[in-house]
């Protein structure tokens, strides 16, 4: 009888503490509830506008590829552009190289200004944005002076990457179209 005293007393304690803290941290309990329900929203909600906006860069980006094959490259070029202004690392490189391959833009400075605006408003892995900068040493080899290339290959050839033997090549090749054999042996 006394171990049933003893026992009864014991639960009648311990719900008597639990009932006193959450009768003293009701509000406490509440708002910390509501908040992880609002942080939880949230973080659907914004998960959910990322996929929504890569699906439909996906579209426009199909829907450009579709103009070019009937022959609107006007409208492929517009849809492109946008897209390439999107800065999704994915879609924005896809359809800045759809519009070099198609030769829709023949400007040097706008397409110069396009790939400085994807090395600068995307998150590119190392590798890939080291090769984004050798393709544009490349192009830009055709068109600029010797300072500005090598300002332009600088990041390859300071750094231990993939790219660097193929920059130390273009920029071999760029002194002999110019006719200048020891800096192209150097």
């Amino acid at each position: 009888m006394t171990e049933n005293f003893f026992e009864a007393q014991y639960d009648l304690t311990k719900k008597s503490k639990i009932k006193k803290f959450y009768e003293s941290n009701k509000i406490l309990i509440f708002s910390s509830i509501f908040i992880l329900i609002i942080l939880f929203g949230s973080l659907s909600f914004y998960l959910e506008n990322k996929e929504g906006k890569k699906i439909l860069l996906s579209e426009n980006y199909i829907q450009a590829k579709f103009y070019l094959e009937n022959g609107n490259k006007s409208e492929a070029l517009n849809i492109l552009r946008k897209v390439i202004f999107a800065n999704d690392p994915t879609y924005s490189t896809l359809s800045f190289f759809l519009m070099l391959n198609q030769n829709l833009i023949t400007d040097y400075k706008e397409i110069s200004s396009l790939f400085d605006h994807l090395l600068e408003n995307n998150k590119f892995e190392k590798e890939l944005r080291n090769l984004l900068i050798y393709k544009k040493a490349l192009f830009d080899s055709n068109f600029i002076v010797e300072s500005e290339l090598l300002e332009t290959i600088k990041p390859l050839l300071n750094t231990d990457t993939l790219w660097k033997p193929h920059a130390l090549l273009l920029l071999g090749d760029y002194f002999m179209s110019k006719g200048e054999n020891i800096k192209a042996i150097e």
